[in-house]
């Protein structure tokens, strides 16, 4: 039997081989997780709803499967945790929103499915910004989200929570929801690796809208082969979402398949052997004004690491990147408007009982509802839609977004892909930019096009300043998703990164 210590903070490769030598049981992983929260829950303020009695009983569901003979699952046995806006029986579903305060989801989401259909334990649910409109997680009804590497920092957000429960150590992996950046920055914040699947291959069915067509279900984790197993298991076609990827259409358009055999190849090549060749362009747009120093210098050192290990790295240009962040904030305030008008107190969660009429009754629900950020984006996107407004500003945007996936796309006619800073600094303070919501915005600058694109995103740390680690963005064209973790996975082992998840002092490895 292993000690509590040695299972906190393992990868999943290394808890399925203890389980598959029965070293170690996967109720005794689910218990060392259980009491690394219990200790360090109040510290750190990640999950918004914990049930570990079904865990456990999930857990020793796992073990007896186990003792019977069958296969082991990739999973079995290891713990996650789901952001509050995935659907899943057993907890509740409030999206870090009053107006949905004590709603519980008769269904579970295909992303959650899959996990559960690994043997993956689920510990509970994480908090986030409120209906996922944030970048630090300072948006939640209920609670305020702490970075485990320092506690008077944000963790990012709007995955804030799920991201923190994996750096404390209380889950080998979560997954969390990227509409403009939310798994991405939180990734950089907390010293993790955080990815965007491209859109379409994981399923969005179960998960609360906020923006349609930029929302991407994707996985954190400690390493590249954590996620890149995580990506594995919940991607796939549903036809329960009418934006998943036609599977003819994948078959013929994916460049390397991300499957257990990808994994098996990750693990045994070398960096060289996943590096060589490679044309890689450096986004000179996000690496000038506005770009702290220490984040331009840490990218630009990765970036010579790649050289040296037979990469071919160049500066490009992205010449209507500059307007990914006004084109945001107008497509996806819009598609939030019209998603969250279904919130009315009507048909679930909060409704004001006090009304004497129907349309009394809508206006106080919103307004007791929802917080300041969500009416602020709710109203923004009911403007940009209005009659006279909208070819102005809404069918305008989508011209511009189309502008912006064209230069993406001359760029990966030579480039296999592309790397900028996650985010224009490191981890902020605790209330720091609350009071001014552009400046809060600015936080997702590198991180929003590849949403609007649909291109696939990764980010994992790749330098550290003042104690708190810098991440870096690799995005690749549509379906790329494998030579993104591929050379994720290169950079990782060249950078020799280690950012300790249990509250101890960010570090850098000599290498």
């Amino acid at each position: 039997m292993s000690s509590e210590k040695e299972l906190v903070g393992a990868s999943i490769k290394s808890l399925q081989d203890l389980i598959a030598k029965r070293k170690v049981s996967a109720v005794e992983i689910t218990k060392a997780h259980i009491a690394q929260i219990e200790a360090h829950e109040s510290e750190v303020g990640a999950f918004l709803e914990c049930n570990f009695e079904n865990s456990l009983k999930r857990a020793a569901e796992q073990d007896a499967l186990l003792a019977s003979g069958a296969e082991q699952a990739p999973l079995a046995g290891i713990p996650v945790a789901l952001k509050d806006n995935m659907c899943e029986p057993g907890f509740h579903t409030t999206c870090g929103s009053k107006i949905l305060a004590g709603f519980a989801s008769p269904y579970r989401g295909t992303a959650p499915q899959k996990l559960h259909d690994a043997g993956a334990i689920v510990l509970g649910k994480t908090n986030l910004d409120e209906f996922a409109m944030g970048s630090s997680t300072e948006h939640s009804a209920y609670k305020q989200t702490r970075n485990p590497i320092n506690l008077e920092y944000v963790p990012g957000g709007s995955s804030g929570g799920s991201a923190a429960a994996v750096k404390a150590g209380f889950c080998t992996a979560s997954l969390g929801s990227d509409t403009g950046g939310s798994i991405r920055q939180p990734a950089a914040f907390c010293g993790l690796v955080g990815m965007k699947p491209t859109y379409g291959t994981v399923s969005r069915f179960g998960l609360v809208a906020f923006a349609s067509s930029l929302d991407q279900i994707g996985p954190f984790a400690r390493s590249v082969e954590d996620c890149a197993t995580m990506v594995s298991l919940i991607q796939g076609f549903d036809p329960k979402d009418s934006t998943s990827l036609n599977p003819d259409y994948r078959q013929k358009n994916t460049r390397e398949p991300v499957n257990a055999a990808f994994i098996a190849k990750l693990a045994a090549s070398s960096c060289e052997e996943k590096l060589r060749g490679l044309k890689v362009g450096l986004i000179k747009e996000l690496m000038g004004e506005g770009i702290d120093a220490s984040v331009r210098e840490s990218v630009r050192q990765a970036a010579e690491r790649l050289s040296q290990a037979g990469a071919i790295v160049e500066e490009v240009s992205l010449p209507h990147v500059r307007y990914a962040l006004p084109v945001y904030y107008i497509v996806a305030t819009a598609e939030a408007s019209a998603n969250l008008a279904r919130f009315d107190g009507v048909r679930y969660g909060h409704r004001n009982l006090d009304a004497e009429e129907l349309h009394a009754m809508y206006y106080a629900t919103r307004g007791e509802g929802f917080g300041a950020e969500v009416k602020r984006r709710i109203m923004l996107g009911t403007y940009a839609l209005s009659t006279g407004y909208y070819d102005a500003y809404y069918k305008k945007a989508q011209q511009v977004r189309r502008l912006i996936t064209n230069d993406f796309s001359k760029l990966f006619e030579t480039y296999d892909l592309l790397i900028s800073p996650t985010s224009p600094t490191t981890a902020f303070k605790l209330g720091e930019k609350t009071s001014d919501p552009l400046q809060m915005y600015m936080s997702d600058i590198a991180s929003i096009p590849a949403n609007l694109a649909g291109l696939p995103g990764i980010s994992l740390p790749c330098g550290v300043a003042d104690g708190l680690p810098i991440g870096l963005q690799m995005l690749g064209e549509p379906l790329s998703d494998g030579t993104l973790l591929r050379a994720a996975h290169g950079l990782e082992s060249l950078l020799n990164l280690e950012i300790d998840s249990l509250f101890l002092k960010a570090k850098i490895k000599s290498s």
